[in-house]
């Protein structure tokens, strides 16, 4: 279990999985259309802007064949068979969703179909943030030349994947929504699962217990191969960035022993494995008896599915996305479902400190291999409404030992300790959709600190909690005084800067055109408020140039020009920063050295790599390698506001977006 290593990084060069197309595309409810026969028509879904246009005609499955059945001889993994949408990433959770009816069931519910009590309405179930959603479509599905031209059955007559592949896109926003996307999203959506992303060790050994023990607690799992270009394969026939699924691990007889196997799917429903034991090239299966082939339901067909060996899959795969699920949600008989889960709705809230919660582990695990008494434990930040809001929090989870389970940690005993587990080494926070952590400790006490970078705003999260007993987790009760925030406020004498109280009196003062500050005005603000304050005589160093790049990146308006509450957000940042810049001039001469500059920027919750510290280097410091202190101000409102906008556009959280020119121009020239 040591190799198998967490996929954490957001670089674009590890994601295994499709990103196609442009940006998601989100569109207004269509006007409707008229009622066919007296059958249900879904104005809301968005038919224009698809992937394909040309030719696109809709149609009932009653105009596409003459019987058409919702789920005929049950719902499987064979009935998901890729059309010409990219959604490959969609595909493979639904093919691993297919394996354990109960999950199939909640999400396709049954009683429905074409024959008695049709209406052409179908509906579907999708989990969101901790409650699950009823989305219902109309059964017109788009069709060239008679044929469905995205998601379809191996079976003609059979139509539950496309209609449920139709109900998602309305979930997203379209079917151009699918063209990109990960495994693990989808996943979520359909089970309430937690998801991890790891590296496939490269001892197959390793892989084999590593698979076997998350079958046996029911969990998802799907694969890819990042080695290559899009979709292009290698000379044994696997896909480069192409999701697949893993559908079963077998212990198989052959007349010269046993050997273990893995059961893989292409949602492609053809295009397989052609190396040993696969199905047009694996001579191996000549060694298994027709009834053994037959036990474990092995089919020579070009369907899409295929065994290897382990040492095969870690030659052709480098990464898995796996989705863990609890008891609540798995009802199958034969799976172990050790885990327990307790989830918790939460929110961030300004100049309050981010929220506590007890983690109390009493029971170790039953695991005869472990020589240590621990408890095994997966925590899942996930953030709310983040395409509503278009962006990302970057946050963290950090956990601590407790003295009792109704402890609760101030702001100065949170600085003073050092948490037993965190998200990352250095404490930093990531800009994640949902940060998963995991975990063995001691029976104890413990407290949850999950926190964002962004203390100056709103937001809602939901926090999971999986064990594998059944161990309690509890909102910790804030005290009656906020004692809890990492980034206590510092007094006016003490930021270097004036009060938002005192810097809106200049605000008053310095903006007599109207109430909105322009780039001169701010000028004239701020040269006066530092020559009132500790950096005196660094107002000397502030240029108009700093001070359009503040204006320009904090108007949400593109006027040009602030109003009282941007001005005073921005107020707020540059209170903040100047902060960490006391705390890092180590001999207070209004300078930080550029080895000074890093940890500035970490403080900030600001991480860069040496590359770009050679760039702020050339572009941001003084003939002598230092940040004055304006000139700090004007570097971390650029990378603040940069990233922000990045965010914006990255909406899986994967570290990677998708923009037209003129949106490139935007981001690079206002600024």
């Amino acid at each position: 279990m040591s190799e198998i290593k967490k996929q954490t990084s957001t670089d674009s060069s590890s994601n295994p999985w499709e990103r196609l197309g442009s940006p998601t595309l989100l569109w207004s409810p269509t006007s409707g259309l008229p009622l066919q026969d007296g059958l249900y028509t879904d104005a809301k879904f968005p038919v224009q802007n698809m992937p394909i246009q040309t030719n696109v005609v809709w149609k009932r499955p009653k105009e596409i064949c003459p019987f058409p059945q919702f789920i005929a001889d049950g719902a499987t993994r064979m009935d998901v068979c890729q059309g010409v949408l990219s959604d490959c990433w969609f595909l493979s959770a639904v093919a691993s969703l297919s394996l354990y009816p109960s999950l199939l069931d909640r999400v396709v519910p049954s009683g429905q179909g074409f024959q008695l009590g049709y209406n052409g309405c179908f509906s579907f179930l999708f989990w969101q943030y901790g409650e699950w959603i009823k989305v219902r479509v109309d059964d017109r599905l788009p069709t060239q030349n008679g044929q469905l031209i995205y998601l379809r059955s191996s079976n003609k007559e059979e139509f539950w994947s496309a209609l449920l592949e139709k109900a998602y896109a309305k979930l997203k926003g379209g079917y151009s929504a699918l063209n990109m996307g990960f495994p693990h999203e989808a996943m979520a959506d359909m089970t309430g699962g937690v998801t991890e992303e790891f590296v496939v060790p490269s001892d197959a050994r390793t892989l084999g217990s590593f698979l076997r023990s998350l079958v046996q607690k029911g969990a998802l799992i799907n694969c890819a191969n990042t080695r290559g270009p899009l979709e292009k394969s290698n000379e044994f026939g696997i896909l480069f960035r192409h999701a697949y699924s893993v559908t079963g691990l077998e212990t198989v007889k052959t007349s010269t022993g046993q050997v273990e196997l893995v059961r893989i799917r292409n949602p492609w429903g053809n295009t397989e494995w052609e190396g040993p034991w696969s199905d047009k090239k694996g001579m191996e299966w000549n060694m298994v008896s027709p009834e053994e082939q037959r036990r474990v339901q092995r089919k020579q067909h070009d369907d899409g599915e295929f065994w290897m060996s382990p040492a095969d899959f870690c030659q052709n795969f480098d990464t898995m996305e796996v989705c863990h699920l609890s008891e609540d949600t798995l009802s199958e008989s034969g799976v172990k479902k050790p885990w327990k889960c307790t989830l918790h709705h939460g929110r961030w809230i300004p100049q309050q400190g981010p929220p506590q919660f007890n983690l109390t582990l009493l029971e170790e695990d039953d695991d005869p291999s472990d020589p240590e008494l621990t408890c095994s434990f997966l925590l899942a930040l996930m953030q709310k409404h983040t395409r509503q809001r278009g962006m990302l929090f970057p946050v963290a989870l950090h956990i601590y030992k407790a003295r009792s389970k109704r402890d609760f940690l101030s702001s100065w005993e949170v600085s003073q300790l050092k948490p037993v587990l965190s998200t990352t080494k250095d404490l930093s926070h990531v800009p994640r959709q949902e940060l998963v952590i995991r975990g063995r400790l001691a029976p104890g006490h413990y407290i949850i600190i999950p926190s964002t970078s962004e203390t100056s705003q709103e937001g809602e999260f939901l926090l999971r909690v999986l064990t594998e007993k059944a161990n309690k987790t509890t909102a910790v009760e804030r005290p009656g005084v906020d004692a809890i925030s990492i980034t206590p406020p510092m007094s006016p004498r003490l930021a270097g800067l004036l009060s938002v109280n005192e810097a809106r009196d200049l605000f008053v003062k310095h903006c007599v055109k109207g109430p909105y500050c322009s780039p001169l005005d701010l000028y004239n603000l701020l040269t006066e408020a530092i020559a009132k304050g500790v950096f005196a005589g660094s107002e000397k160093q502030l240029s108009l140039e700093h001070c359009k790049s503040f204006v320009v990146l904090m108007d949400s308006q593109g006027m040009g020009r602030l109003d009282l509450t941007e001005f005073q957000a921005l107020w707020e940042k540059l209170r903040k920063w100047t902060g960490i810049f006391m705390t890092f001039d180590k001999n207070k001469n209004q300078a930080l050295d550029y080895l000074e500059i890093p940890p500035a920027l970490t403080a900030a919750g600001i991480r860069v790599d040496e590359f770009i510290m050679q760039l702020i280097g050339l572009r941001y410091t003084e003939p002598d390698m230092t940040v004055s202190f304006p000139g700090f101000l004007f570097l971390l409102m650029k990378l603040d506001c940069m990233m922000r906008k990045f965010q914006s556009f990255d909406m899986t959280g994967m570290g990677v977006i998708s923009v037209n020119c003129r949106q490139f121009l935007h981001i690079t020239m206002y600024n």
